[in-house]
């Protein structure tokens, strides 16, 4: 029996249909009258015109473009397409954006290290005149740990003047001290030498090319005389001692950074009104700002016995409760907080060729960073009223060489307060009285003392 025309075909037959050549028209299907020359209307969906004038649907088995591949005016565009282009446009510009923020960042991060960096002056002058005399000066005995000599320049030119008479200009060692950083970098002992200390001051370049004797004189004539050179030479004849690097630190820089920190807490035990220090607080617990600050540590005559080891040793315990504001309220981790601080040091500071960098700087705070702040120690070297004039200070010995050595040997040292050291008065450095002792024990204060509980 023969199958009419339009008897479907077996389901066999739909897979020979792929053998189809694409003019052929499907088996059991006629074009239908009228199909000829009828092109479907353009932009229909569903439909395309096939060679020859026959109509074929869109469902992809024809041979014309899928919607996906269709040109422009073939149809609409799938909804996956457009969502693909647009996403890869929105990452487009994500990327652009991302890219000019890390440029801005990066320039305005690389302007403000400039800046930083710029800040620092560099002492030239005395490097080049410590290098004539580098056959004199001690060697380092113990790799890495340093020692650096801190000064705080008590000059009255400039912005200073208000602080007492300028005398043409002259500098003036104010406060002194030997910072030696542990080579493990687990402790830093601060020793303050006193500027009334009578000591050997050896014969020194002035400024122009005139040179000073040498002299048995109070330590801080040192630095009016021949500049930090000068201050350093006798700091390492006196304590054989090598100075690895030095930094000159003048009033207002300390100021700035007491205010970058936002104060920093004390407690008086009685009122103070000092003119000459421009210091007027009532007792009690105060926090003061920079300029209340440095009249704290400057005065002499209204606070404690008047004397210049009694005004030592409230430095000590300021600069220690600093040191401790600064840890304990995280600035070295936060660059917000960190920034202020960073521009008063920098402003402050005169420096060898060593540490006038940014750079330099930040690798050595980067080393004190973890030390504890009761292993941060301040004391003085030990001293006493000088025989021939009570006015002036002498060595105490054998303490004072003890010490030294112990510092150079980077040796540890134990520091408590005075009274509470086992010495008699005079001594206010002394080993353990029942024995020999690891760790001599000296008068002093560490970084963790709460000025408002002793």
């Amino acid at each position: 029996m023969t199958e009419s025309a339009g008897t479907p075909g077996d389901p066999d037959d739909s897979a020979a249909g792929e053998d189809r050549t694409p003019d052929a028209p499907p088996p059991g299907k006629a074009s239908e009258p009228g199909d000829e020359g009828e092109p479907a209307e353009k932009g229909e969906p569903g439909a395309a015109a096939a060679p020859g004038g026959e109509t074929r649907s869109g469902s992809g088995s024809g041979p014309g473009p899928s919607p996906e591949e269709s040109p422009e005016g073939w149809g609409e565009r799938s909804g996956p397409d457009i969502t693909v282009k647009r996403k890869r446009h929105w990452l487009r510009w994500t990327a652009i954006g991302a890219s000019f923020v890390v440029l801005v960042a990066a320039g305005v991060g690389w302007w403000l290290y400039k800046k930083l960096d710029g800040n620092i002056r560099t002492d030239t002058s005395a490097a080049a005149e410590l290098k004539q005399y580098e056959k004199e000066r001690p060697v380092s005995v113990v790799h890495d740990a340093e020692n650096i000599l801190l000064i705080g320049s008590d000059s009255r030119a400039g912005d200073n003047r208000k602080y007492g008479r300028d005398d043409g200009g002259s500098q003036r060692s104010d406060t002194t001290i030997l910072l030696h950083l542990a080579a493990n970098r687990k402790s830093a002992t601060a020793m303050s030498i006193p500027r009334d200390l009578m000591v050997n001051i050896p014969a020194c370049h002035k400024a122009g090319e005139t040179t000073t004797r040498a002299q048995f004189a109070q330590f801080n004539w040192a630095f009016e005389m021949g500049g930090t050179a000068c201050t350093i030479r006798t700091v390492e004849k006196m304590t054989d001692i090598r100075i690895d690097h030095h930094m000159v630190i003048d009033f207002n820089g300390f100021k700035d950074m007491v205010n970058a920190v936002h104060g920093v807490e004390i407690c008086l035990k009685k009122p103070v009104d000092d003119k000459d220090a421009h210091l007027k607080l009532d007792a009690g617990r105060h926090k003061l700002n920079g300029e209340q600050a440095l009249g704290y540590v400057r005065a002499r005559k209204s606070l404690g016995n008047g004397s210049d080891t009694d005004r030592m040793d409230r430095q000590q315990q300021f600069l220690g409760a600093l040191v401790n504001k600064v840890q304990s309220n995280g600035v070295l981790l936060n660059p917000t907080r960190l920034y202020p601080v960073l521009d008063a040091a920098t402003k402050a500071l005169t420096t060898d060729p060593g540490l006038d960098s940014l750079k330099d700087l930040y690798d050595l705070v980067r080393g004190m960073r973890d030390v504890p702040t009761e292993k941060v120690q301040f004391l003085t070297v030990p001293r006493q009223p000088y025989h021939l004039d009570r006015n002036r200070d002498e060595l105490v010995q054998p303490d004072a060489d003890k010490l030294f050595k112990r510092l150079r040997d980077d040796k540890p040292v134990t520091v408590v307060p005075a009274d509470k050291n086992d010495s008699d008065g005079k001594n206010p450095g002394s080993a353990d009285a029942s024995g020999p002792s690891p760790t001599p024990t000296y008068s002093g204060n560490n970084a963790a003392t709460d000025l408002c509980k002793q």
